[in-house]
C-alpha cells in the first residue's frame, strides 16, 4: 500500500476514533481505479500476488472498516461461482470495499443477480464487470452427467443445469476436455448476455477462468 494512502487511512481512523458518535456525512475519497482498464489491471496484479503466494491482504483493518462506514465505492463487479475455493476477494487479493461480488453456482444469473450487477454499474458507477468461471466446477459436472447418461437433476438444481446445457451441447464435439470447454463457453455466454443488455452499457464486461491448481486467472477471448 503506498505510504500516502497509509497516512490518509490512519488520519481518517484517528478522526473517527476521536468522535465515534458522529457518522461521516459522505463516503471518504479513495484511490480506486477510475477506468475499466485500470480496474482490470488491478485485479490481475492482485491475482498474480495471490498465485505467487505473496498476497498483501489489503484493506482489512479497523481503519478501513471505519472509513467505509459512510458508504462504499468498489471498483469492480465480480460475477463468480459459489465454490468455496474461488472467493474473489482472496483470488484477486483485495479487501473491504474493493469488490462487489455476485456468486451463484456456475455463475448462473437470474433476475436477482442481474439486478445486483445493475446496482453496481448504475448506482455505484462501477466501470468493470468480470465474469469468473473456474475449472472442476460441480454444477458443470452435473450438467455433463445429465447430458451424457441421463443422471437425474433433483429440485432447484435443474435451473442451474438448464442454463449450462446449451454450452455443454455446443462443446461436446470439440476434442479435449469437455468439462473445461463447457466452463469456458458458459462463462463467455454469461459475459455476452450481460454485454448485450443495455442496462450495463456504462461498464466494460469481460470474462476469465480461474485455475485451481496454479491459482491464476486468465482472460477469455
Amino acid at each position: 500500500m503506498p505510504s500516502n494512502r497509509r497516512v490518509f487511512l490512519a488520519a481518517a481512523g484517528a478522526a473517527l476514533t476521536a468522535a465515534p458518535a458522529a457518522a461521516p456525512a459522505a463516503a471518504a475519497p479513495h484511490p480506486h481505479p477510475a477506468s475499466a482498464r485500470a480496474a482490470l489491471a488491478e485485479l490481475l496484479a492482485g491475482n498474480r500476488r495471490y498465485a505467487a503466494g505473496t498476497p498483501r491482504h489489503p484493506h482489512q483493518g479497523r481503519d478501513r472498516r471505519r472509513l467505509l462506514a459512510a458508504g462504499q465505492q468498489p471498483f469492480a463487479v465480480v460475477v463468480g461461482c459459489i465454490d468455496s475455493r474461488v472467493p474473489p476477494e482472496l483470488v484477486f487479493d483485495q479487501g473491504l470495499g474493493d469488490l462487489l461480488c455476485i456468486r451463484t453456482a456456475a455463475q448462473v444469473l437470474d433476475e436477482a443477480g442481474l439486478a445486483s450487477v445493475q446496482y453496481g454499474v448504475a448506482e455505484l458507477g462501477i466501470p468493470l464487470v468480470l465474469v469468473l468461471g473456474h475449472e472442476r466446477c460441480g454444477a458443470i459436472a452435473a450438467a455433463l452427467a445429465h447430458l451424457r447418461d441421463g443422471t437425474p437433476v433433483p429440485g432447484h438444481l435443474r435451473v442451474l443445469v438448464d442454463e449450462i446445457l446449451p454450452a455443454a451441447r455446443r462443446t461436446r464435439p470439440v476434442p479435449g476436455d469437455w468439462a473445461d470447454h463447457t466452463v469456458r463457453a458458459h462463462t463467455s455466454w454469461v459475459r455476452d448476455a450481460i454485454r448485450a443488455d443495455p442496462a450495463f452499457d456504462a461498464a466494460e464486461v469481460t470474462a476469465a477462468r480461474f485455475d485451481l491448481d496454479s491459482g491464476r486467472v486468465r482472460l477469455l477471448p
